[in-house]
């Protein structure tokens, strides 16, 4: 039996015990171990996972880690030489390693550049350890690629609860062709996803965290009529889970700047998961009665993401070397030692925030968001037309182009996923679409407002929650609503076969187009075949 998709926390319409309005508090029966046992409405909108139960979601997420590794690592140095944007990062890495700031060989000084260091030095990490080539290059990309495969696989399972579904995320991920060229490509938008993937993850944990500490607090005797909150004790108050995102946060931003985006987004979820951890326990105006609190470590948490993010420029203020290092003292103003530097980095800041907001130069490849999740406009990173295919043209290209199956399932999948948390009133709906909303609204006000040349691959970030919201509605399709009677097991069974018979097409389909994902030689007249848009892919 497949187990259950729907919603598990949070989704139901009956009033939680005690009610909001200020009934007075259930009080059941103490069980053999000391233990109120709590109704089962106050059970389910509190219910967390217990991984422990289940290794066998290991094991599936371990599988699909496996295929998407081998998918994104076996020939990682292949083809030889720069690609695409590899003209700059794996330089500019290298140049780290020798000089601990970006150096500009023609003028034997420090290098302007407009992103922040951190994706660079996870480039450098590879050529420390490999060398100054492809491998080296590319290799840390293609391992964060991996894992998160294997950090999709277990946000699926701690969603969803189901085995099926969890290995189903994995490896639709793992299929991506669009994911995998960026796992294969030094480029940072790997590691921005990796990052932001991470963070989410450690917000889900953390929710379901704070959930299990109001149920034990409840099942050990905590009355909500009596007092405004559990003793948590220090230790255990502390939202740790929710300090570590805001530390993963940081290094996204230390890797694009455009990671902010989504620090607002994040956490509006977290402020009303807490609202509603509250409300499910029986607070009173669980609004009031918390959100000092949620405030307050929100704002720790920025601090936080702001002291990570000024670390990963610790090259920049440990030397003497890097660009605007001293501009107060160059420009014949006084440098205090901590405030001078910090005021030298704003300064550069303000530069790059300048060069970004003029970045309007038309490009070959370039596209606009509303293009995106249709495959308007993919980029193509590698060209090549000679060799020996055994065909009188032959052609090897990387085209930066997502699974078109899977891709071309991503709307109808958003818009079903916004239905059936609307329907079910299920939390997973906003927890999955909230993340993809701040990962493409901010690039439509831009291409609206000023027209900023953009390009696909911002939208990496987005994709696993992209792929999240396809699950999401295959275990919706898999688990129809309680109450069906008898046509319910049909319905699970049809579902369930429609969901594998998806996965099989995306698998094939990603099979198909294999060849222009890694640049293999193959005849010319087999390379247009795949090229379905025309000259939009072209």
């Amino acid at each position: 039996m497949i187990p259950a998709a729907t919603a598990d926390a949070d989704t139901s319409t009956a009033p939680a015990a005690p009610a909001a309005g200020g009934d007075e508090p259930v009080r059941p029966p103490e069980g053999d171990d000391g233990r109120r046992s709590l109704p089962a409405v106050v059970r389910r909108r509190l219910s967390t996972v217990d991984e422990r139960l289940n290794p066998y979601s290991w094991l599936a997420a371990i599988v699909v880690t496996v295929i998407g590794g081998i998918l994104r690592i076996v020939n990682v140095d292949r083809p030889k030489g720069y690609i695409f944007d590899e003209v700059y990062y794996p330089t500019d890495a290298w140049d780290m390693l020798q000089h601990a700031v970006e150096w500009d060989e023609k003028t034997n000084g420090p290098a302007y550049v407009v992103h922040p260091p951190l994706g660079k030095w996870m480039i450098a990490l590879g050529e420390q350890i490999f060398g100054n080539n492809e491998l080296g290059w590319r290799i840390v990309g293609a391992v964060c690629g991996t894992l998160m495969v294997l950090i999709t696989a277990r946000i699926a399972y701690r969603l969803f609860r189901s085995v099926v579904l969890s290995g189903a995320a994995g490896l639709l991920l793992a299929l991506d062709g669009f994911h995998l060229v960026l796992s294969r490509t030094s480029l940072l938008d790997i590691f921005l996803g990796f990052y932001i993937l991470l963070t989410f993850a450690c917000l889900l944990i953390d929710r379901d965290q704070r959930r299990t500490r109001w149920r034990t607090a409840l099942e050990t005797g905590f009355d909500p009529a009596k007092h405004r909150r559990p003793r948590f004790g220090f230790l255990r108050a502390v939202p740790w889970w929710r300090l570590l995102a805001a530390f993963f946060l940081g290094c996204a931003v230390g890797v694009k700047w455009s990671a902010a985006f989504f620090a607002p987004f994040f956490a509006i979820l977290v402020v009303v998961w807490e609202v509603r951890a509250r409300r499910s326990a029986g607070i009173r105006r669980p609004v009031a009665r918390g959100i000092v609190g949620d405030i307050g470590w929100l704002l720790l948490s920025g601090v936080v993401t702001t002291v990570v993010y000024l670390g990963t420029w610790a090259g920049w203020f440990l030397t003497d070397t890097g660009y605007f290092r001293h501009w107060l003292a160059d420009n014949g103003r006084a440098e205090p030692p901590v405030l001078g530097a910090l005021i030298n980095l704003f300064h550069y800041h303000q530069e790059a925030f300048g060069f970004h907001t003029q970045l309007d130069d038309k490009h070959t490849y370039q596209s606009w968001p509303w293009q995106w999740l249709l495959l308007g406009r993919p980029v193509a990173f590698y060209w090549n037309g000679e060799g020996n295919c055994g065909a009188p043209s032959c052609a090897a290209e990387i085209l930066l182009l997502g699974t078109p199956l899977l891709w071309w399932s991503f709307l109808p999948a958003l818009v079903a996923a916004a239905w059936f948390g609307i329907a079910r009133r299920d939390w997973r709906a906003p927890a999955i679409l909230v993340p993809v909303v701040a990962g493409m609204l901010p690039w439509y006000y831009y291409a609206i407002a000023d027209g900023r040349t953009m390009f696909s691959f911002y939208l990496l970030p987005a994709v696993p929650f992209l792929v999240l919201a396809v699950v999401y509605v295959l275990g919706a399709i898999m688990t129809p609503p309680e109450g069906l009677g008898p046509e319910k097991s049909d319905r699970q069974i049809v579902g369930a076969v429609v969901a594998g018979l998806y996965v099989l097409l995306v698998a094939a389909c990603f099979a198909y187009f294999y060849p222009v994902f890694t640049g293999q030689l193959i005849p010319y007249e087999d390379w247009s075949s795949r090229m379905w848009l025309g000259p939009r892919w072209i």
